[in-house]
């Protein structure tokens, strides 16, 4: 399962990702967003837990380099900030219009690896997310 494509990879992580803005649209009506993140937290790290253990890849934090532990602790942080941010966003709009905002973040993303990782998107990838960053602001106008 490991070896199929990145793109259908992507695939699957975008409908989950769809499925989770529903899922959490509903779970969060009648508690407080930062609950709700916690309670899905935990639910994500005992999955994890139980996957690793089953396919025998569990390693010791200790066993990783100080520069990728480094880099999974902000990279953990960030996650934890936007979930928060997402839950609260999904409280107070609807869905439909609070997903596609947040996936500014492939626009983001495509800025921050061109200026600090070195990519290169081609003009036509250029265009792509300059219609995604069109789409989700559309999208979120009332």
């Amino acid at each position: 399962m490991a070896t199929l494509s990145w793109q259908l990879w992507a695939l699957l992580s975008a409908t989950f990702a769809a499925l989770t803005a529903i899922f959490a649209k509903i779970g969060v009506e009648n508690v407080n967003a930062d609950v709700a993140t916690f309670v899905r937290t935990l639910v994500i790290v005992a999955v994890l837990a139980a996957i690793l253990v089953a396919t025998g890849e569990f390693r010791a934090p200790g066993d990783l380099s100080a520069r990728t532990i480094i880099f999974l602790i902000l990279s953990g942080l960030a996650t934890g900030a936007s979930w928060l941010c997402y839950f609260r966003a999904l409280q107070l709009g609807d869905a439909s219009r609070v997903a596609p905002i947040d996936k500014l973040s492939v626009v983001l993303v495509a800025l921050i690896g061109a200026t600090f990782l070195g990519e290169r998107p081609s003009p036509a990838n250029w265009a792509g997310i300059a219609l995604i960053a069109i789409g989700a602001i559309l999208v979120g106008l009332r």
